[in-house]
């Protein structure tokens, strides 16, 4: 991610900056839980009684293209809030309706309305832009009630690093229009020059209607039940009016189903594994954005809800079994982004691949360099093993064509810029004061540093970074004999062989039996026990010998907390299990660290992971994984500690169940044999059955039932459509 985050629990070393510039303020507590809502390039946030900045601690609000477009949305009946009854999002994630009633409403010191009279469900989903929203009200009194409902609405066209918490110390104009009985029009004027636009849309005519406040009165008889509507448009073409509530609601749903058909669906034989998998399938669902190169999943709501390279290209490979066009999606649209020149305040390069992509007004300022932000040092190499990985899933050698000038190109960067010592490893220093310090996937300032302490300083070379330039450069070379170039497959295997065996000297660290984090500036390791050694599993660069030692540290306790593997040892000098990398558990790190145990044949190691996983899953909201939580050991009876400010939906969390079952069944995809392989599957001991349904290589498609008996399992295929073969494989 782009930002470091940190709770109010975070001390700073004196020698350190207590704040740094992308940093995310969390000052208390919210008063209210929050719900979140998207539809392609449009999120909303909410508080549990449906209303936008009506209580403290979250970061309310109707956003598109990372500019806030409703600051404000509360409802009162007769000036005093609701009581809330319960709210749920549907299954699908498609809508969000809460249910609440009266409390006792007093006049002049007589109740006039006695509570739990009036039940009001309000109704919300957002589509192409706008968010709508029905109110229903009805009245279960025995007599007349008569009643004001106000809605009282504003915006501040706030960026979102704004509302993250970045000072400006000039802003644009804004103004407030009332353009009939019916509709009122925000504006604002950046200073950018692009004018940004709110319209609210009421039906049916409020009884008062200022640029603030929307007031009905009602006066219903017992049983009498009312409704009324608002539409809230971002960037409204002038004169265009939203679609009615129910034939838009119906149009979204639709549109939610026709992008799942296609995709692998899983059924198990435990109730709450399915109600993860579901939740998880319906988040990826939403996160998806239409973009001209095919769907993208953005990376999470609410501080990252756009075009994130790595996230996106970590999301594509999770989910590459379930629906490898993702995977084309991504890959297409980075391609389309890959840098073409040198910027220093962009960290770009020719054939970087990009970190970061904002819409909103401090951006197109360059007041923050994210407008196309290429900070990253690992999107690139993840880039062109995405690459290989879609081919050798697909067969698919015409997005091979299409793709083969960025992968070269992204190549070209590794070996050249990404390399600026060249000494054979990639390494990152950012080019300028405003980008980010640390452009891994730990991108706090802090998540790089010795085992004293101190942090990395120079050029860095990353551990799992040369992992992935490993894979990548070997999936690289069997693209490259595809296309008919031997030569240059050859010289990619040799350098991926040399690669490794470099870094087996260089990162090793005997006394610790595991990897290096990092080599610094002075090409010093940095001996500290970090999960990153876990990934370099994933990548198969490592010895046999050392990958075991690795994991079976991994799965001590000093790592293993219960519910995951950390991203920092206990013990070490920065371990921080409530901070954002030093300590906690990010469920797309284990997830990956389970597929490289799964490639060594450690799969009893991969039932742990995915148990843990599983049973913290269990216990959270939703039953969603977060983005991350807290590092804190298991305790019995008790569930996971969660990370205050912790995306969630979030795209990689969302894919890591997915991940989890191919790593614990052993999936392997031979596009040009016609053959799905599952090596030494195993199922943990919650699963009894798991069935597999449309899991498809090319154009046919298979279903599959994998039962557990003991320690062995056996398959039944159910179905099969097309020339398509599927084995067991029980040796390593």
């Amino acid at each position: 991610m782009s930002a470091e985050v940190a709770t109010s629990l975070s001390i700073a070393r004196a020698d350190e900056p207590a704040e740094q510039p992308f940093y995310i303020p969390m000052t208390g507590p919210a008063a209210r839980p929050r719900r979140s809502l998207k539809h392609d390039d449009t999120f909303i946030v909410l508080d549990g009684h449906g209303d936008i900045g009506a209580s403290a601690g979250g970061p309310d609000g109707l956003f598109n293209a990372d500019t806030r477009y409703l600051a404000r949305l509360e409802l009162t009946l007769d000036e005093v809030q609701p009581l809330l009854l319960g709210s749920s999002l549907r299954d699908d994630n498609s809508s969000l309706t809460i249910d609440l009633t009266n409390p006792d409403i007093y006049e002049q010191g007589r109740l006039v309305l006695p509570k739990d009279v009036l039940h009001i469900v309000r109704t919300i989903f957002l589509w192409r832009g706008t968010a709508y929203q029905r109110i229903g009200v009805q009245n279960h009194g025995d007599r007349r009630a008569s009643f004001d409902l106000k809605l009282a609405f504003d915006n501040d066209f706030a960026d979102l690093f704004e509302v993250r918490g970045s000072v400006r110390p000039r802003r644009g104009a804004g103004s407030a229009k009332l353009m009939s009985t019916f509709d009122v029009m925000l504006d604002y004027r950046g200073l950018d020059g692009t004018t940004r636009t709110t319209a609210l849309h009421f039906d049916p005519r409020p009884s008062r209607l200022s640029v603030d406040v929307a007031t009905y009165h009602f006066d219903l008889e017992p049983q009498q039940s009312t409704s009324l509507f608002i539409a809230v448009s971002c960037n409204a073409a002038a004169g265009e009016q939203p679609g009615r509530f129910f034939r838009s609601l119906l149009a979204h749903r639709r549109e939610m189903r026709r992008c799942t058909q296609g995709a692998t669906s899983i059924e198990t034989s435990n109730d709450i594994l399915n109600e993860v998998l579901c939740q998880a399938a319906a988040d990826l669902n939403i996160l998806m954005t239409d973009t001209p190169q095919g769907r993208y999943p953005y990376a999470g709501i609410p501080w990252y809800s756009t075009t994130f390279g790595r996230d996106g290209l970590i999301t594509a490979m999770q989910m590459l079994w379930v629906d490898p066009r993702i995977a084309r999606g991504v890959l297409r649209r980075l391609a389309e982004y890959q840098a073409q020149r040198t910027d220093p305040l962009a960290d770009a390069e020719p054939g970087k691949i990009l970190h970061e992509m904002r819409g909103g007004e401090m951006a197109a300022l360059r007041e923050v360099p994210f407008a196309c932000y290429y900070g990253s040092v690992d999107s690139t190499p993840l880039f062109v093993l995405l690459a290989g990985l879609y081919v050798e899933r697909t067969g698919d050698l015409d997005t091979l064509k299409q793709l083969w000038p960025a992968i070269e190109l992204g190549l070209a960067w590794i070996d050249g810029p990404g390399d600026p010592d060249r000494d054979g490893f990639v390494e990152y220093q950012r080019a300028s004061e405003q980008g980010l310090a640390n452009q891994g996937w730990k991108d706090s300032y802090d998540a790089v540093f010795h085992s004293d302490g101190r942090l990395a300083e120079g050029y860095i070379a990353l551990a799992e970074v040369q992992g992935y330039v490993f894979a990548g450069k070997q999936l690289a070379a069997r693209c490259a004999r595809r296309l008919g170039k031997a030569e240059m497959a050859d010289r990619l295997d040799a350098e991926a062989s040399d690669l490794a065996r470099r870094f087996e000297d260089a990162f090793w660290c005997e006394e610790l039996d595991t990897y290096a984090l990092a080599l610094d500036g002075n090409k010093q390791p940095c001996r500290v026990r970090t999960s990153n050694a876990g990934q370099l599993l994933f990548s198969g660069m490592v010895r046999e010998d050392r990958a075991r030692k690795v994991a079976a540290d991994l799965l001590r306790p000093h790592f293993f907390s219960g519910w995951g593997i950390r991203t920092v040892a206990c013990g070490e000098a920065r371990y921080n299990p409530m901070s954002y990398h030093d300590g906690s558990i990010w469920p797309h790190d284990n997830a990956l660290i389970a597929l490289g145990l799964s490639r060594y044949g450690l799969k009893h190691a991969v039932e742990q992971v995915f148990g843990g996983l599983f049973e913290a899953a269990s216990y959270m909201d939703l039953r969603r994984l977060p983005e991350l939580f807290c590092g804190f050991r298991r305790e019995k009876h008790r569930g996971p500690t969660l990370y205050p400010v912790a995306c969630a939906p979030q795209a990689w969390a969302s894919a890591t169940p997915f991940t989890l079952l191919e790593a614990v069944l052993g999936l392997e995809f031979d596009a040009a044999r016609g053959e799905i392989r599952l090596r030494n599957p195993r199922l943990p001991a919650f699963l009894d059955w798991v069935v597999l349904r449309d899991l498809r290589l090319g154009n046919s498609a298979i279903d599959l039932r994998i039962r557990r008996h003991g320690e062995d399992v056996s398959m039944e295929v159910l179905r099969r459509r097309g020339r398509i073969q599927v084995s067991l494989v029980l040796a390593q």
